[in-house]
């Protein structure tokens, strides 16, 4: 699942980097929580709560639908 995961990220990868920042995966836990940490400008910015919900964790929940939820560290 973990490829998986990885694999969605790198689809929205290239829009985080245009802005200067990034995702990185952390943890796929056994019960579909998506552990990442944002980075670079995503890191701080007032904007990166609703970037983590409606960009990330949509895309990721699309493409792995076992996935229950994405949480940043």
């Amino acid at each position: 699942m973990k490829e998986k995961v990885e694999a969605a990220l790198n689809k929205i990868r290239p829009s985080l980097q245009a802005d200067g920042g990034d995702v990185k995966l952390v943890d796929v836990t056994p019960d579909g929580i998506v552990k990442v940490m944002l980075t670079g400008a995503c890191q701080g910015c007032a904007m990166s709560q609703m970037t983590l919900k409606e960009g990330v964790e949509r895309v990721i929940k699309q493409e792995v639908p076992e996935i229950k939820e994405v949480v940043a560290l």
